[in-house]
């Protein structure tokens, strides 16, 4: 029977182990000087080798010929761990073991001495799928379990787990694989195998593996099915559903002189070809990612897993930083949509439409900066123009001047800042929301852009003349363009004139709830206080205690 390539070539021995060197090393020092704990967390992304290097620590401990804490892979124990012929390593899958029933059957049986080797091996996969009443189960046995019994938890998700279950484990955090060490691996594998592979090939699937060993090797597995001796680079595009690289570039191409049909029809010929449209998504991801790297580093190449990082650059040089970013924007927010659409054709044709109309939309940012500037009266400026009478006569001398008047930007006159004196009287958060309105049809009379970034703020506290207006989760940007000195001065000067007080505007991001609830409770504090006054009056200050 035929075995997958990351099952055939699965690592040994800590050695061959690969870009974990951090765990390896310090779990071969704790076998080989007997520092054994009783449970261990192994977390990180898939196909990172976390059963791989459970699977080697459980003959490692058990091995009666260990070499430089590395099992020999020789003995009659690893050898029966490598075969599965024994009872004493225990391989479960939480995803469908995860009740209470399966932990007590398990609790019930720990209890039990291993029959031949030396160490009781539970190795529990996707941990993070018990139910909370099985983890409850688990917490007493896995704090004091018995001498012969070892514990490793595998995880992709480590913080689903309760801190009562982290805190009882030695935890591995494993690393994302690099791109080196997986092409590193696959030649060697190749080579095993006497199959010739294109490296721009073993490139592309290194780079489409997101780091994980397993998803390259299955990758590869898939393109020697095609051909047992040779592969090159457009055979492997058309085995994985991968777009073409100078395809991508066209298609960019076309979004940046915003050709929409011709980008259209390139991705009707993506599809056409049998292309899978997810992940023609993330190549473009994966492109303007690249896009925005050449464009933002100095040094790119110590960041990119490119081929040919020069063509990038040119590429770079025909859009701007904003541009690249809000492009990544829209892909990334078809990705997600696509995850749950039927119509995944659609979402990818949307969002293709948008960015070749990026330029043409003007963003809230923009819109908000557009009145900030304002838009002032200017002076008259004269300009030539031919007479519509000497035009009739067709005399090329016969011209005369109208005076015409266009528009010219003028400063506005700046005024001198008033002082304010304090009225002396008693000024409540509560009187400043009662007259807010008219507060804020004085500025939208004077000053309409600060109208519209002010309107969407709330009234949170006044205290010893700081008046606090807070901004609800997504108008951080009003809150940052109405905190610019300008604007903020031009606020404090519309507030403290109207109530008659030196006050100073603080912005912030807060709850709307929050004024509520403020004035809520200055209202119960004054009704506790009046109820405190009569009882106080009634009986006299002599009887009553104040607590």
């Amino acid at each position: 029977m035929y075995q997958a390539l990351y099952r055939r070539y699965r690592p040994k021995t800590f050695d061959e182990l690969l870009g974990q060197d951090h765990i390896t090393d310090t779990l071969k020092n704790q076998i080989h000087k007997g520092n054994i704990g009783h449970a261990y967390l192994f977390s990180g992304t898939r196909g990172t080798g976390k059963t791989s290097a459970a699977k080697i620590f459980s003959r490692a401990v058990n091995c009666l010929d260990p070499q430089d804490g590395n099992p020999c892979n020789k003995c009659s124990n690893c050898k029966d761990i490598l075969e599965e012929t024994t009872m004493d390593v225990i391989e479960m899958d939480a995803a469908s073991n995860n009740g209470v029933d399966d932990i007590r059957d398990l609790r019930d049986k720990v209890i039990y001495p291993p029959a031949k080797i030396k160490y009781k091996v539970y190795i529990i996969d996707e941990v993070h799928m018990l139910s909370k009443g099985a983890f409850n189960a688990l917490l007493k046995t896995l704090e004091e379990p018995p001498k012969h019994l070892i514990f490793i938890l595998a995880t992709t998700e480590p913080e689903r787990l309760p801190q009562t279950i982290l805190s009882r484990c030695q935890r591995f955090d494993f690393k994302r694989i690099t791109t080196e060490d997986i092409i590193l691996n696959m030649k060697n594998i190749l080579k095993n195998l006497d199959v010739e592979v294109e490296d721009s090939v073993l490139s592309l699937i290194a780079r489409n593996s997101d780091g994980a060993m397993r998803d390259a090797l299955s990758l590869l597995d898939q393109c020697i099915s095609f051909d047992s001796k040779n592969i090159s680079y457009e055979d492997a595009i058309d085995i994985l559903g991968i777009a073409n690289r100078d395809f991508i570039f066209d298609i960019v191409d076309y979004i940046g002189k915003q050709k929409t049909e011709e980008a259209l029809m390139g991705v009707d010929r993506v599809i056409q070809s049998g292309k899978d449209i997810q992940q023609f998504i993330k190549d473009l991801i994966d492109h303007f990612r690249n896009l925005m790297i050449v464009k933002s580093s100095k040094n790119p190449m110590s960041i990119l897993e490119v081929d040919n990082i020069d063509i990038y650059i040119e590429q770079s040089k025909s859009m701007d930083l904003e541009y690249i970013l809000k492009a990544l924007e829209i892909l990334i927010a078809a990705e997600n949509q696509g995850k749950w659409s039927t119509q995944i054709r659609i979402v990818l044709e949307m969002a293709i439409v948008k960015l070749t109309n990026i330029d043409r939309e003007l963003s809230l940012e923009e819109r908000v900066a557009r009145l900030e500037k304002g838009f002032v009266p200017s002076k008259p400026k004269v300009v030539e123009k031919q007479s519509p009478r000497a035009i009739d006569r067709k005399t090329p001398m016969a011209k005369s001047k109208e005076k015409i008047e266009e528009p010219e930007k003028t400063k506005e006159p700046e005024k001198a800042k008033v002082d304010i004196v304090d009225d002396g009287r008693e000024l409540s958060l509560e009187s400043i929301i009662e007259k807010w309105p008219k507060v804020m049809q004085q500025i939208k009379s004077k000053k309409i852009n600060i109208y519209a970034l002010i309107m969407e703020g709330k009234l949170l506290s006044f205290n010893n003349n700081l008046l606090t207006i807070g901004y609800e989760d997504g108008f951080g940007f009003h809150k940052e363009a109405i905190s610019a000195p300008n604007n903020k001065s031009f606020v404090e000067e519309i507030v403290s004139g109207y109530f008659q007080k030196n006050i100073v505007v603080n912005f912030v991001m807060g709850d709307k709830s929050m004024a509520k609830d403020r004035v809520e409770e200055d209202s119960k504090e004054e009704d506790k206080e009046e109820a405190i006054k009569g009882v106080v009056d009634f009986f006299g200050e002599d009887i009553v205690k104040i607590k």
